[in-house]
């Protein structure tokens, strides 16, 4: 049995992101702070066991973002990205 926590991918928090950003953004393209690769959020490795969603890079694994829901709020904390490019929604 493997210890080693189970993922999805960035698809999984679409719903709660669009509540933080307005829009559909798992289309929205972000780059790793850690080995700068670019990709859509939809392609990141998300972790959901926690107190909150982790976002990790799949190519070197670093946290990339971090979003809690707490007390009808959500705290988005977005450690490891270099950038993160939104539609503007007009």
């Amino acid at each position: 049995m493997s210890a080693e926590p189970r993922h999805l991918d960035g698809n999984a928090i679409g719903g709660d992101l669009a509540a933080i950003f307005g829009q559909e953004v798992t289309a929205a393209i972000e780059r790793c702070g850690g080995c700068g690769s670019v990709r859509e959020l939809g392609a990141l490795i998300v972790y959901l066991a926690g107190p909150g969603d982790v976002l990790r890079c799949p190519d070197c694994g670093v946290v990339l973002m971090v979003c809690v829901r707490i007390a009808g709020r959500y705290r988005l904390a977005p450690r490891g990205m270099a950038w993160l490019d939104l539609p503007a929604g007009d």
